[in-house]
């Protein structure tokens, strides 16, 4: 059987999978109770939600953007 080229490789989908992780880790940090109209909340501007979070969104998303560019050897 002939192996064909393909443009990804094994380690550009676990690179994929694993900043699809990281952007969902980004998403779950920011979230949390928000205010009502009754109660003020000042959590929402905490430095996990404000800072941290969009920081590891950020990662995640630039990572994502690697493991699409990333080019796999060629084995010969």
């Amino acid at each position: 059987m002939e192996k064909r080229n393909f443009a990804f490789d094994k380690v550009n989908f676990i690179l994929l999978a694993i900043s699809m992780a990281v952007v969902v880790v980004g998403f779950i940090l920011m979230s949390g109770p928000a205010s009502t109209e009754a109660a003020y909340n000042p959590d929402i501007f905490s430095v996990r939600r404000i800072k941290v979070a969009p920081v590891v969104c950020l990662l995640g998303f630039v990572s994502m953007i690697y493991a699409v560019v990333r080019k796999p050897k060629d084995k010969e």
